[in-house]
């Protein structure tokens, strides 16, 4: 019977031993990648589509073990990865950065790649040569952009180039400043048409889906109902054809007190295990505890005591 090569065998006992292997071993339960179709498929059976955030490897790899539909690599991760102040600091080439580290963990999900604010409102042009960047370079499979009406023209420019799009309306983060904050939007008769007016612009310029953010339940549930395409709601309500959240958020991944929005569910709390886990390594390497005979590689017992005689006699 053949046997392997030696140094085939040496790799593979490197690989196995090293601490900075790739995570990306397979899910136990392997699906088929979600498609654009698979994306229609569950809108016209009325099968909620759920999206999550992922700003790195290991957050884009659970959240596609856990099942996710799409993964959004959100602009809010100049927030949640990047310690910045909002969402108007990151850039284009940051967010190419992460899209890339998020592509490598995510064999299923539908990936998608935030266009940061400064990459695609001077022209359509501009939103074309961004939005082929992250693509090309940041590996996802469509992009999203914020804004309604007044985007029409770039989100069409974008999508003729076989580019697919997920829209955004409703609040819109990049535009905090314009709008007076993170104000709920569409609460008076004018502003829910507004809503309704942005989200049938991107739907007719190409959209696949649209995100509706911070609008009543009950706009979003008629929005919903007038729209082709699937909407995915965050913070309003469950008439939306699927929902998003930031996976920092709903997974606890922050310390006691920090502010949240309303909307956001905490479905656990890493925070308070990760505290758990690194004070009680700190703990144990204090006293010693760490490593234990068990952690450690051993030394056959001729080779040990030769190196001691060995250091005994060149000192």
């Amino acid at each position: 019977m053949a046997t392997a090569p030696l140094w085939a065998a040496r790799s593979q006992c490197q690989t196995r031993q090293s601490s900075h292997s790739p995570l990306g071993n397979p899910s136990a339960t392997q699906r088929k990648k979600v498609t654009i179709n698979t994306l229609r498929a569950l809108h016209q059976r009325d099968e909620p589509i759920t999206m999550i955030t992922a700003h790195d490897f290991p957050s884009a790899h659970v959240a596609d073990h856990a099942g996710m539909d799409m993964i959004l690599v959100g602009d809010s991760l100049a927030m949640v990865a990047l310690g910045m102040e909002d969402t108007s600091e990151v850039v284009l080439e940051e967010m190419i950065l992460h899209c890339r580290s998020v592509a490598r963990a995510t064999k299923s999900a539908f990936t998608i790649g935030d266009l940061p604010m400064g990459s695609y409102e001077i022209a359509p042009e501009q939103a074309l040569e961004s939005a082929i960047r992250v693509v090309k370079e940041g590996r996802v499979q469509a992009i999203k952009l914020e804004g309604g009406v007044e985007f029409a023209p770039t989100i069409e420019k974008i999508t003729r180039a076989g580019i697919p799009v997920l829209g955004h309306v409703g609040l819109t983060p990049q535009r905090q400043h314009s709008i007076g904050g993170f104000r709920v939007q569409g609460k008076t008769t004018t502003g829910a048409l507004k809503v309704l007016e942005d989200a049938l612009a991107v739907q007719a310029a190409g959209c696949f889906a649209v995100v509706v953010e911070a609008v009543p339940a009950e706009v979003a549930a008629l929005v919903t109902k007038k729209l082709r395409i699937p909407t995915i709601g965050i913070g309003a309500g469950n008439g939306c054809s699927g929902q998003v959240l930031v996976q920092v958020d709903m997974s606890g991944n922050f310390p006691p007190g920090r502010f949240l929005p309303k909307f956001v569910k905490q479905y656990g709390n890493v925070w308070a295990e990760s505290m758990r886990a690194i004070e009680s390594y700190k703990s144990e390497v204090k006293s010693r505890q760490y490593p234990a005979p068990a952690h450690t590689y051993p030394m056959p017992a001729e080779e040990l005591t030769e190196f001691e005689r060995l250091i005994d006699t060149t000192t």
